[in-house]
Parts: C-alpha cells; sequence; structure tokens
C-alpha cells in the first residue's frame, strides 16, 4: 500500500486527483492511503485507529459534495480495486467498489450473457453508486442497484473483514443498502444479483421547444403510472447543440425538451409495443422539433451520457422527489429549465410510478417523479453564484405543490441545502447501527452544514 502523509510528494494528487468534479474542496486529510488490497484496507482502518484518525472513502470519486475529502481525516482510496467475477451456477456476481458501472462491470457481464442495474453515467464507482441506492438501467422493472445486492465484505470500524448478508450480520447487510456515507464501515467487495441480459433495447427520442413544457408534462404525468415497468422515460432540458431535430426544424435559442425513453426486451418488437403509450398525442407531436427511434446499446447511451457529463468540469448539482401534480410542477420546472446557465448544464424528469413497497433496507424514499439538475461550468469566480441557483431553484421545486418527498443521496450537497432523505424509522435504526458498530465515530458520516440537522424536510 501507499499512504502520502500531508505534506509527502504525490500528497495533493492522491487528494483530489480521481476527485471527477473540478470544483475540488479546501478540505485536507492527514493522510491518503491508496489502497490495492482488501488487506491494505483492514491495515489502514487499524492504522487510523492507533493515529486517532477517522476513515473517509473513495471508490469512484463521482461525489457531487466530495464525500471523501476529510479534514483529519485517513483517506482510503480503493481506486486500485477493480476485481470482478461471475458464477454461471449462481449467477452472482462480485466486484471491487471501484469498478465502473459502465466501463468495467456491464462490458464483463455482457460477456456472459448478463446484466446488472449499473448506473447511466460510465465512470461512476459501483461503490458510492450502490451504497447510495443506485439508479440504474432497467431499475423500474429490477429496481434500485441495491436491492440487487446479495452480500457484502465489509471491513469494520473495528479493522476485522467480515461478510454481511440477510443472515450473517445482518445489521450491516441493511445499512449498506441505501445509507451512502453514513455506513458505518468500509465495504471492499459487493456480491450481486445479475440478470438475463435483454436481446434488444430501442430508444425513443422527441425534441420540444421549451414552450410546449406544461402540455408534455401534462400528457406525461397522466401516462405515467400505466407505463410497463420496462420503459424508462426521462425529460431533459438541455441547452447543448447536437439534439434531434426534423429537416425542416430550427434549434430554438435556450433550453429545449428531450423526451428520451428507452425498453430492454426480448425482441425489437416488443419493445416498440412497450413504447406504444409515450407516443404524444397529436396536437403535441404537431410541436415536435425532431422524433428518433431505434435500437441502440448500453454503450451508446453511456456515450451519450458523457457528451452531457464532461471531466474537468465543475458541478454544481441539486435533487428531489416529488409527488407534486403537473399543473403544481411546471412553474417551477418552467423558471429552472428556462434558467440554466450555462451550454453543458442540464435537468432531468424521471418517471418513477407507479410508486411501489420496497425491501427492507436503509434505501427509503421515492416518489413519483425524480427531478434533478446539474450546473456544470469551469470558472471558479462562478461557485457561489452557481451553487446558489441549482439550491434555491431545487428547493422551490421540493416546495411545488407540497409534494417533496426528499432527497437522493447520490445528487445532493449537504453542505449547502440538506433534505430528508430516509424514512424516520429508517434513519433512527441507521443511527442505533451506527452506534453499536462504531460507538468512536472512527468512519466519517455525511457532511452538513454546520448546525444544519440531518434527515430533516
Amino acid at each position: 500500500m501507499r499512504l502520502h502523509r500531508r505534506g509527502d510528494e504525490g500528497y495533493e494528487e492522491a487528494r483530489v486527483g480521481r476527485v471527477f468534479n473540478a470544483r475540488r474542496p479546501e478540505r485536507h486529510p492527514a493522510a491518503v492511503l491508496l489502497a490495492e488490497s482488501v488487506d491494505d484496507v483492514v491495515a489502514g482502518v487499524r492504522l487510523a485507529r492507533e493515529e486517532g484518525w477517522q476513515v473517509a472513502v473513495r471508490s469512484g470519486g463521482h461525489s457531487w459534495a466530495v464525500w471523501s475529502v476529510r479534514d483529519d481525516a485517513l483517506l482510503i482510496d480503493l481506486g486500485s480495486m477493480k476485481d470482478i467475477t461471475y458464477d454461471p451456477v449462481t449467477e452472482i456476481a462480485t466486484a471491487s467498489p471501484a469498478v465502473r458501472g459502465g466501463m468495467d462491470l456491464d462490458p464483463f457481464l455482457e460477456r456472459h450473457g448478463r446484466m446488472f442495474p449499473g448506473g447511466h453515467c460510465e465512470s461512476v464507482g459501483i461503490g458510492g453508486f450502490l451504497l447510495q441506492g443506485g439508479q440504474g438501467w432497467n431499475s423500474r422493472r429490477w429496481g434500485w442497484g441495491c436491492e440487487n445486492v446479495v452480500a457484502v465484505d465489509v471491513v469494520t470500524a473495528a479493522g476485522e473483514l467480515v461478510r454481511c448478508d440477510a443472515e450473517r450480520n445482518a445489521d450491516l447487510y441493511w445499512a449498506a443498502r441505501g445509507s451512502g456515507p453514513g455506513f458505518p464501515g468500509v465495504v471492499v467487495r459487493f456480491h450481486l444479483k445479475t440478470y438475463e441480459r435483454p436481446r434488444a433495447m430501442v430508444q425513443d427520442t422527441w425534441t420540444f421547444a421549451l414552450d410546449d413544457l406544461e402540455e408534455l408534462l401534462s400528457w406525461l404525468h397522466d401516462a405515467l403510472p400505466r407505463l410497463d415497468v420496462i420503459v424508462e422515460p426521462v425529460v431533459a432540458a438541455t441547452r447543448l447543440p447536437g439534439v434531434p431535430l426534423y429537416e425542416w426544424a430550427v434549434r430554438p435559442d435556450g433550453p429545449v425538451l428531450l423526451l428520451h425513453t428507452t425498453a430492454m426486451c426480448d425482441s425489437e418488437a416488443l419493445a416498440d409495443e412497450l413504447l406504444k403509450p409515450l407516443t404524444p398525442p397529436a396536437g403535441l407531436a404537431g410541436h415536435a422539433l425532431g422524433h428518433v427511434r431505434g435500437l441502440t446499446t448500453i454503450a451508446e447511451e453511456n456515450a451519450a451520457q458523457a457528451i452531457q457529463n464532461p471531466e474537468d468540469h465543475r458541478y454544481a448539482v441539486d435533487c428531489t422527489w416529488t409527488d407534486a401534480t403537473a399543473e403544481e410542477l411546471a412553474p417551477a420546472l418552467r423558471e429552472l429549465w428556462g434558467g440554466l446557465p450555462t451550454e453543458h448544464s442540464f435537468s432531468i424528469w424521471y418517471g418513477w410510478a407507479p410508486t411501489r413497497a420496497l425491501p427492507d433496507m436503509a434505501f427509503s424514499i421515492e416518489a413519483n417523479v425524480y427531478c434533478a439538475t446539474y450546473v456544470i461550468y469551469t470558472d471558479p469566480d462562478d461557485d457561489e453564484r452557481h451553487r446558489s441557483w441549482v439550491h434555491e431553484r431545487t428547493a422551490a421545486l421540493s416546495a411545488a405543490g407540497d409534494g417533496g418527498r426528499g432527497v437522493y443521496l447520490g445528487d445532493t450537497d449537504f453542505t449547502r441545502r440538506c433534505d430528508r432523505f430516509m424514512t424516520d424509522d429508517n434513519y433512527a435504526r441507521l443511527e442505533a447501527i451506527r452506534a453499536a458498530r462504531d460507538p468512536d465515530g472512527r468512519i466519517c458520516g455525511y457532511l452538513v452544514a454546520e448546525g444544519v440537522p440531518l434527515n430533516a424536510a
């Protein structure tokens, strides 16, 4: 293992070199451990106990708030731990936390004819993705990524390696599925349920002007509860060029709306049939600026996501779950979507309805619709302006029609806007597990603005 103490050569690169968000924090760990094995992680946790340090963990480096970089803690960076296995008998895959869902795990499973509901951004490590819940491909059908975790291997706060599943260390297994940075240990391996890979993936994309927002939203909210769970509908407000346009259409200035829907099925014909309810009614379709439909792949969808999420840029991000009606949401969405401040900035409406009973796990907040906004820019002088903009607009969206239900940990920054991320009962249960498993507070928890209560609406 390689240990960089503050002041050592290589410390700064180890501190933030793998952080995706170029808006990197002025927080400085006491040391950074570049772990290459489970034994390194065990040794790191034990070293932290000897030195009196807390422990923070980095898997893929994609946390918008950079949960992993904490003052005076030991940062254990798992970036070199990318082992993947697959057992054809059990159909269980195992993967280390720094394995990237789109760039590593999905291509590996494809060679075995299998699939896992990994994330929509290809370079995200599965560690943070799964601990926070995991909105992934086909999740309306297969559930959250964390629902498909059947076991985890964990280095506890005491520096012991344990297996956690429904029978062994069940409290840690429960917490690992949704507690995010509040998990009181270091996950070093995930055991994942996999699925037979669908033979066909179809995408259907319509382009609309921002003026069509209210009509589009009203129709979608009406159609969403009746959609087959295979269908995954997203509306994205974007300022990027290159959106689908009819030959006669001229792209309006400013943001446009993309209704982008995917369906993974055994055949293209079945996907086409399931997508029919998301063919816009004649009046709305007549306003469309463009439309494309055809076969796609996870790799092609990932490539499109990478264009929308460029590296070496600064990000300010916030989100909300909402059960507000289309009529209640539309004014706040118009204010937000119409004001996207930079070319790469985008915002999504992601349809999840109908909601369902979730398994018994820490992850416990969802609603009919998920809205998230990503302000993407390059100038450090714009940090305060863009951060204030996204958090104020998201707070207004959350308040629309009293429909706000809380946030998804993966798209939050509690140093600026904190909100509910678990049910009250689940949060109390997690706190009890943390107290029992980590009584000294060795593992860093949530990064929150001073004086702000956690898990409060």
